[in-house]
């Protein structure tokens, strides 16, 4: 249900209101029945790609040292409840001598795995995308705009690669370097992309962590105003990033953009959009790199974690 005394859309392009007042899906409702089917046809070879880090706990000794985060978002912790230390130790087994271990899990996503941000993640003055009241993100979660409501949607669509790094001749774009909207329309997935379609936009800043992690936790490359808003009026879905922001940012970490030109209000706010951060596009670049090839179909499906600001997420290329 919509909320009472709806607040006026904000002023320039946005999707407030295209689909209801009490919208809580954004750019997911592109993805009808056709447009799923369409993206099927985008699967060829039959080959799935994972463009997911790898989740390392805090608690596996070195492990995470392997794994690209940023410095100050608390990292995944992974404890066993039970294990074959507990067995040895003389644990009773279950009935008819079963074994078992178990374990627990505890993530934090933004920054630290590849997630998707729901669209209460970020938000400009006093309300979310479509109108609804900042105030209903309150400590026990979100109460409008969750994650679990794309949990519920899911994304299957045709996504679109735009490998930036391959475009500029580099493995990796460098730190800070921006990618505009003329960036875009110079790769071979401009042509392809249609309302509905996943942009997936490769920078190989991944790469960056296996030279030098500080590195990695300063300025990183991304989308600039020109290039999200590019997107944003080309209806896309979903866009996935392999950077932090999916945008630019400065050596503090923040956007180097102006609110204006913020993809987290262009998108999220503004046009309902989900992003998808910190994906590994390497396998996928490799992939399709020299195919003549951009497009494949992409399965994104977030946790249903109720009133959740993200969720980790395992994206799947089925070339």
């Amino acid at each position: 249900m919509p909320d009472e005394n709806p607040a006026p859309a904000p002023d320039g392009p946005h999707n407030w209101g295209r689909w209801g007042p009490g919208d809580q899906l954004g750019a997911l409702n592109l993805l009808t029945p056709p447009t799923v089917l369409r993206a099927l046809g985008a699967a060829r070879e039959g080959r799935v790609v994972s463009l997911a880090q790898p989740i390392e706990g805090a608690t596996a000794s070195g492990r995470p040292a392997r794994v690209p985060h940023l410095a100050d978002r608390p990292l995944p912790q992974h404890y066993m409840a039970v294990d074959g230390g507990d067995q040895a130790a003389g644990a009773p087994p279950l009935p008819g001598g079963r074994r078992v271990a178990d374990d627990a899990l505890v993530l934090s996503p933004h920054g630290t795995s590849t997630h998707m941000d729901a669209l209460c993640h970020m938000w400009a003055g006093e309300r979310l995308y479509n109108g609804h009241p900042a105030g209903r993100v309150g400590s026990r979660g979100a109460a409008r705009l969750g994650i679990e409501h794309a949990a519920a949607q899911g994304v299957l669509a045709r996504g679109v690669l735009f490998d930036a790094a391959r475009h500029r001749g580099a493995d990796r774009l460098g730190p800070g370097e921006g990618i505009g909207a003329a960036d875009l329309e110079g790769m071979p997935g401009a042509a392809l992309l249609r309302p509905g379609d996943a942009a997936v936009v490769r920078t190989g800043w991944p790469l960056a962590w296996e030279e030098d992690p500080r590195m990695y936790q300063g300025a990183q490359p991304g989308l600039d105003g020109s290039a999200v808003r590019w997107l944003a009026a080309r209806d896309v879905a979903l866009v996935v990033g392999d950077n932090a922001a999916v945008q630019a940012l400065g050596a503090d970490g923040g956007p180097v953009d102006a609110p204006e030109d913020d993809a987290h209000l262009v998108l999220l706010w503004r046009h309902g959009v989900p992003l998808v951060e910190m994906a590994r596009l390497e396998e996928l670049g490799s992939a399709l790199s020299g195919t003549g090839r951009a497009d494949f179909l992409l399965a994104v499906v977030p946790l249903p974690v109720g009133g959740g600001t993200a969720s980790p997420v395992n994206p799947l290329a089925v070339l």
